[in-house]
């Protein structure tokens, strides 16, 4: 018997949770003796809530899976998720020891705060997933500042994850460099893997479903680009939209874009009222959306976009949002330096680089993004993505990590 801890700083209704952290624990659920479990825990907003039929589906689905559900309350990192701390630690200690985990398995650095603390009261093995720099990352996209204490906090329980962790599964192979520089250590159980997609999940409909829903939404041949994600901290916003209006300008009304986000509808119309826009070409989706559906409107898109800030240290990042596009056969539109990929979709030829946020590299990657998705070349560039997302992001890649670290 392995029981694992796995602490995420998510809801579980998050698409975080949903594509960047239950995925692999599937896979380490089918790592693990047959007696074993996995306790899951989530921090929960309001945004977020789960119906009670949603509850119960969901304990269902996941004890299939041998994987058990903890919802607490989410505080934002810093002052109130410390005072929230001793509460949940308590329960997760009595957990710990009355349920006989081995493992503390942690999505990022803020679920790893919580981590590091269990395991050094229960002294069971720290795993750090998803390993990338986050403290250094809120001060450089302006969320956080150098002297506040969210990045204190944060940045010095980095390092003391490091120091700890058993193993650790960065999301660039340039994080040995990182830990070095800035912790002063590399840990001996070093794996490297992008964040990984399910491809037989994120893949394309067929011709007649994208005919049916984009009548549906009355963009049958229109240019439709996609964007799934927020705006704002690590997100670009004006310059997402003034891409949006280079874009407008080259096709005309014929340009549509699908926003599934985080802002109101309000606050989409004010920024494309800022930037010129024709409201009656955006369609949003505040809130929430399924996978399924999600995947839908991919399906019917032609391009996509990725607008993280590109501060230094997203070199280290692997976005989610990229592999989940090239799964869909869609090219990117990514600003430079942002982890692996932007050297892979440079290199490929599979979408386009923004070298500065200007518009002259607006200009050249709509000019770009145009000759990829007209005929003849569009479908010959759809299974060349698709075989990108093979080669770099298939979640099946990732089984022999979990492997190492279970068996």
């Amino acid at each position: 018997m392995k029981n694992v801890l796995a602490l995420t700083y998510w809801s579980f209704k998050e698409p975080l949770t949903q594509s960047a952290a239950l995925p692999y624990l599937k896979i380490i659920s089918k790592e693990l003796p047959e007696n074993s479990r996995i306790f899951l825990l989530t921090l929960e907003k309001k945004s977020f809530s789960m119906t009670k039929a949603e509850k119960r589906k969901v304990t269902e689905e996941l004890a299939s899976h041998k994987i058990t559900l903890i919802r607490k309350r989410y505080h934002r990192f810093g002052f109130m998720a410390l005072l929230s701390y001793p509460i949940t630690l308590t329960h997760l200690i009595f957990l710990c020891f009355n349920n006989k985990i081995q493992f503390i398995h942690c999505f990022c650095s803020p679920a790893g705060v919580l981590g590091y603390i269990l395991s050094r009261i229960t002294e069971k093995k720290l795993i750090l997933d998803s390993y990338e720099p986050h403290a250094e990352s809120m001060v450089e996209n302006g969320s956080w500042q150098l002297k506040g204490l969210s990045y204190k906090i944060l940045f010095y329980f980095e390092k003391k994850q490091t120091s700890k962790a058993t193993a650790v599964i960065a999301l660039s192979e340039g994080m040995k460099k990182y830990s070095l520089q800035k912790y002063g250590l590399v840990p001996k159980e070093f794996y490297f893997k992008s964040t990984a997609v399910d491809l037989s999940t994120f893949k394309p409909r067929s011709q007649m479903e994208n005919r049916i829903l984009r009548e549906r939404l009355s963009i049958q041949k229109d240019i439709l680009c996609i964007y799934v994600g927020k705006f704002g901290g690590i997100y670009l916003k004006d310059e997402t939209f003034q891409l949006f209006k280079t874009a407008s300008t080259h096709w005309g009304d014929a340009f549509k874009i699908i926003l599934i986000t985080d802002i109101s509808r309000r606050q989409v119309e004010e920024l494309a009222n800022k930037y010129s826009l024709n409201c009656a070409n955006i369609i949003s989706f505040p809130g929430p959306l399924s996978q399924k559906e999600v995947i839908d409107y991919l399906s019917i898109s032609d391009f996509a976009i990725n607008p993280v800030k590109p501060v230094p240290s997203k070199r280290y990042c692997s976005p989610i949002k990229d592999g989940e596009y090239w799964a869909m056969g869609l090219p990117v539109i990514l600003p430079d330096n942002i982890g692996d990929d932007s050297d892979i979709i440079r290199r490929n030829g599979i979408g386009a680089v923004l070298s500065e946020l200007d518009s002259n590299e607006y200009s050249n990657a709509i000019l770009t993004i145009d000759t990829l998705i007209h005929p003849p070349e569009k479908e010959m560039i759809k299974e060349k993505i698709i075989s990108i997302a093979r080669k770099y992001r298939d979640i099946k890649n990732t089984e022999t990590i979990y492997r190492s670290i279970y068996q």
